[in-house]
């Protein structure tokens, strides 16, 4: 097969969707590659390392698409980057599935496949799109957080007197969360955390964290089979929020990264809490793209409240292109054989369960039931 590897368009958008090391991967599986100039310079892959891995380098889009069998990108294209697809051609990205327009892509029958509805099972692991950019986010918030802070962040004895440890509270426990967690008593934070699903509960504690929840009849069954938080009742919310807002009082750094797909985030720092805590103390919003864990945030913007500083980052992988852009482009490769025919070519017409649940368009039609209107 011909694959085709875009440069992305979006603002702040720094990854790409192959590196030196998949493409070597993938022309030693009998594969052609041919990038778009440009594509991975901001990842730090200049386009002649690229060509020194059996790539072939094209001028723009539509000269690095053209003839292609698949396109690979990290971000859904745009109304106008659909322009420079071929008609009938694969494509697979993070496509943003629940708020994605598909009149664009069915206009020229293109077969999108949505790396963000990889089925959440053993088989698909190495798949896992929305993992693996999120184990990288929870480092990077912490960072972040970290730099907003503008503190220590561990104990500290010296001649001149004791510097407290950072209080950092984590608001979700899932993969972002867990590496959040981690990655703050890496640090030496004192870390408590938070989740609606049991099975955080002991995760939290494996990783040295204090957890904090209401534990009724609601919280044990609060995890769907994909394992995914299930959407809590008001009662429910209004419960933990008395409990954590006297907590969030407390805290230095407050990560927030619960998110419910095809949902509104839910609110989780309210702007009568975030007036509790001290000047200097910073909530981090991992939720902010698709509404925000507290009220306060704004996409890419830090807001001051009183002393207290909300960040909002859109898009946390991105702010560490190189290492996002290597396992984003292995969780391609390794989805890659599931398309592909004996003799090499693609193949669609499977019903492998990974497949068929990440294909959203093919021939003119949307195709996927989970964004069908």
């Amino acid at each position: 097969m011909k694959i085709s590897v875009l440069r992305e368009r979006r603002a702040g958008e720094t990854r790409v969707a192959a590196t030196p090391e998949t493409v070597k991967k993938l022309v030693a599986s009998g594969h052609s590659v041919t990038i778009e100039s440009g594509a991975g310079t901001v990842a730090g892959f200049p386009d002649d390392s690229f060509t020194d891995a059996g790539a072939t380098i094209a001028a723009d889009a539509s000269a690095a698409a053209k003839g292609a069998d698949i396109v690979f990108k990290v971000r859904a294209p745009e109304a106008d980057e659909v322009g420079a697809l071929p008609e009938g051609v694969a494509l697979i990205a993070l496509m943003d599935p629940t708020n994605l327009d598909a009149a664009p892509l069915n206009g020229k029958k293109i077969a999108a496949l949505s790396m963000e509805f990889t089925p959440r099972i053993t088989r698909a692991q190495s798949m896992d799109a929305l993992s693996s950019q999120s184990n990288l986010a929870g480092y990077r918030a912490v960072i972040e957080g970290a730099q907003t802070y503008g503190r220590a962040m561990p104990m500290m004895m010296t001649a001149a007197g004791t510097i407290a440890p950072a209080k950092v509270f984590v608001m979700g426990a899932g993969v972002a969360g867990l590496q959040a967690i981690a990655t703050a008593r890496r640090l030496g934070a004192v870390v408590t955390a938070t989740d609606v699903r049991p099975a955080a509960k002991e995760q939290v504690a494996s990783l040295g964290a204090k957890f904090i929840a209401v534990e009724d009849e609601e919280f044990k069954a609060a995890e769907t089979a994909g394992g995914y938080a299930k959407q809590m009742s008001p009662e429910y919310q209004a419960k933990q929020a008395e409990l954590t807002a006297s907590h969030i009082a407390k805290q230095d750094i407050v990560i927030t990264t619960a998110l419910i797909p095809g949902r509104a985030a839910p609110v989780l720092v309210t702007e009568d809490m975030v007036k509790t805590m001290k000047p200097g103390a910073v909530i981090v919003d991992m939720a902010v793209s698709q509404g925000g864990n507290c009220p306060l945030s704004k996409p890419d913007e830090v807001v001051d409240v009183n002393g207290v500083k909300v960040a909002g980052f859109s898009n946390l992988p991105a702010r560490l292109p190189a290492d996002a852009s290597s396992l984003y482009a292995k969780n391609l490769v390794a989805f890659l054989p599931l398309v592909t025919a004996e003799d090499g070519s693609l193949n669609l017409d499977t019903e492998d369960e990974i497949v068929t649940a990440m294909l959203l368009t093919r021939n003119g039609a949307t195709v996927n039931e989970r964004i069908q209107s």
